[in-house]
């Protein structure tokens, strides 16, 4: 599997773990220049944006580790933006998934609600 296919294997896994979890997944992929948030999901009150890393087994980097601070900076002006554009006043929130592959079975998720906030 090449890079962009394991990434949209890992979204698809987590956008189907979000629909057992009783979420709306209301986008896949919004881009603006400058940033791109993987999955966009309702659940209650909460509009959820979702960072989805997914690797390899064995890989040097678990995806937790590649939220790096300029990372939730263009996760946070790419919510706003959705926020913006849709007019959605639900309460933002803003979960990393960390997906482990090894060959096309998963080996791992680590799911993180709440990750970081709009003061990171």
């Amino acid at each position: 599997m090449k890079n962009k296919e394991i990434g949209y294997a890992g979204e698809k896994i987590v956008s189907d773990l979000l629909e057992q979890r009783g979420c709306e997944i209301l986008c896949r992929n919004f881009t603006i220049k400058g940033g791109e948030i993987d999955i966009i999901a309702k659940q209650g009150d909460y509009v959820i944006f979702i960072e989805v890393k997914t690797r390899k087994k064995g890989s040097m980097v678990k995806g937790v580790e590649a939220i790096t601070p300029s990372k939730k900076k263009f996760i946070i002006k790419t919510a706003e933006e959705y926020l913006y554009r849709t007019g959605c006043d639900l309460q933002p929130r803003f979960d990393v998934v960390s997906v482990e592959l090894d060959k096309d079975r998963i080996s791992d998720i680590i799911y993180i609600d709440n990750a970081f906030d709009l003061s990171d």
